[in-house]
């Protein structure tokens, strides 16, 4: 009988200590997620910025008017490039592409620029990427929130707290850059 008592207590501390393993393994590949997931934005973003000069010197001799503008998105990229967190890329990105949606506006201004077989191919280049980024940036905000339910359900708070374990926060983008850009033709 006390083999039997030994056995049930035994297995009841597996059964615990499997559980907690279970627990800690999926807080461990949710967290890993949002790695995952931002590591593949940053792989399109860093495709973009790579596109970016070659676009920049496409515009330049067409956009003679435009030079704040070109300069503005050289900006955002260079402080895309020196941004060391989640934050300041993203800040850095929505500066770029409110900069990049106002380019790809005043183009239409420049009839010769839109004929041009490079910026017609460079600025298709940027829209895929784009489209691209928005859906990687879809699976990265899933991947937080999944992250941020977790750590917040019990049992696995108990945990997540023990392991330091904070909300991480979600690509938004303001609400500045939803508006549709102003255009004006008149010279």
């Amino acid at each position: 009988m006390e083999w039997v008592i030994l056995a049930v207590v035994i297995f009841g501390i597996l059964g615990i200590v499997g559980y907690f393993v279970g627990i800690y393994n999926g807080l461990i590949l949710v967290r890993n997620n949002i790695d995952k997931a931002w590591a593949n934005i940053d792989v399109l973003l860093k495709q973009r910025h790579d596109e970016l000069p070659k676009l920049i010197d496409t515009c330049k001799g067409y956009m003679k008017y435009e030079q704040g503008l070109l300069e503005k998105i050289t900006q955002a990229r260079t402080a895309f490039l020196n941004a060391t967190s989640i934050e300041a890329k993203t800040r850095a990105e929505n500066q770029l592409s409110a900069g990049l949606k106002t380019l790809f506006a005043v183009s239409e201004n420049y009839p010769d620029l839109k004929a041009n077989a490079s910026f017609l191919q460079l600025q298709t280049r940027i829209s895929g990427l784009e489209n691209e980024i928005a859906d990687r940036r879809e699976f990265f905000n899933e991947s937080v929130n999944v992250y941020n339910i977790r750590i917040q359900q019990f049992p696995d708070v108990l945990l997540a707290n023990g392991l330091g374990y904070t909300r991480r926060s979600m690509l938004e983008i303001p609400k500045e850059d939803t508006v549709d850009v102003n255009v004006n033709f008149e010279g």
